[in-house]
């Protein structure tokens, strides 16, 4: 199970921001060619990505490059550098379908893309919404959706509401579609770098829903969301004596297990070791 609670952007195109990443906590980092760099500056961040991802200097990190989409000028040639530089993960903007996903897969393949290196997909319209499932399920490279907002808000004419309603069905598709393929899911940036407690409401909300961990635009943001997004002492307390009370009842033969007045089923017990297992990866690292 590999932590990605916070996935910091960072623009790819500035080198003192790059240096800077080596030092921070996030789980995650996503070097971006893409909403970060001017078109003027492509190419130079596109060598300059590459370069970081050969120095092998980012420790325990998972870097990922996020290439330009599909439709733009850059996209081929970001596409062949990057499966050539061999990150953790290319994270493709707006991807609409299956065979988005899978023309990406062919041309990692064509261009040496190393074994290891996966298939982030971004969703980011309405079309990307309601074909989730497919995308998810499109291909075994692909191991992490990662939802675009800010783009979705805008294709939506969405204004700014509590609990993010406008954009509540399509976290929930996207979410159901992860689960259902078994991937992970990304909830996406919370734009206000200056209001903590905003940005902690909006990821304890995405926690409750069930996401895997949220993209960061400021270093800031990385220190609560690996709080929130972490097992409390408290759950992982829970999940030892749900384990534990669920092996001794097995091993007497009880048919009945129960736990601070509660009774525990297998699914109970499962998710007790997912919980366990996240903690122990994040100590890992």
């Amino acid at each position: 199970m590999a932590p990605r609670r916070s996935v910091l952007y960072m623009p790819g195109a500035n080198e003192r921001a790059l240096e800077k990443a080596k030092t921070l906590p996030a789980d995650a980092l996503i070097l971006d060619l893409e909403d970060a760099v001017s078109p003027d500056a492509k190419e130079a961040a596109r060598e300059r990505v590459c370069a970081a991802i050969a120095s092998g200097d980012y420790g325990p990190r998972e870097v990922a490059i996020r290439i330009n989409g599909i439709d733009t000028e850059w996209h081929d040639a970001d596409l062949r550098a990057a499966a050539q530089a061999g990150p953790a993960a290319v994270v493709v903007p707006k991807v609409n379908s299956a065979r988005d996903v899978m023309t990406i897969e062919r041309a990692l393949e064509l261009n040496g893309a190393p074994e290891y290196t996966t298939i982030w997909a971004m969703l980011e319209t309405p079309v990307a919404m309601l074909r989730a499932e497919e995308i998810a399920a499109a291909s075994e490279r692909l191991s992490v959706l990662v939802m675009g907002t800010n783009d979705l808000a805008k294709e939506l004419h969405a204004e700014p509401a509590a609990g993010r309603a406008p954009l509540v069905a399509g976290l929930s598709l996207s979410l159901l579609a992860a689960r259902a393929a078994g991937k992970q899911i990304l909830d996406g940036v919370y734009n206000e770098v200056q209001d903590l407690a905003g940005f902690e409401a909006e990821a304890t909300q995405a926690r409750q829903f069930g996401f895997d961990g949220k993209t960061l635009i400021h270093p800031g943001q990385i220190e609560p969301c690996n709080r929130v997004f972490a097992p409390s002492d408290e759950a992982i307390a829970h999940a030892r004596k749900v384990i534990d009370a669920f092996e001794s009842a097995r091993a007497k033969g009880d048919a009945v297990v129960t736990v601070d007045g509660r009774m525990v089923e297998n699914l109970h017990v499962a998710e007790a070791q997912r919980i366990l297992d996240l903690a122990d990866a994040i100590a890992a690292k």
